[in-house]
């Protein structure tokens, strides 16, 4: 397991991608991200407590 706990490993990334709605692909607008990333990124923002705006790009 990672040390970083918000980073979500295949195994259980393969558990939890299937219960994702599917993606719908409209146009104009923002280009999609990563499912993945999100949920990571939502993973640390629970783990650390930090507010949403002070999330880190990357």
């Amino acid at each position: 397991m990672s040390s970083r706990r918000w980073v979500v490993s295949d195994e259980p990334w393969a558990e939890i991608e299937p219960l994702l709605p599917p993606r719908l692909h409209r146009f104009p607008g923002r280009k999609p991200l990563d499912d993945r990333k999100v949920f990571c990124g939502i993973l640390f923002v629970l783990y650390t407590a930090i507010p949403w705006e002070y999330l880190p790009r990357s």
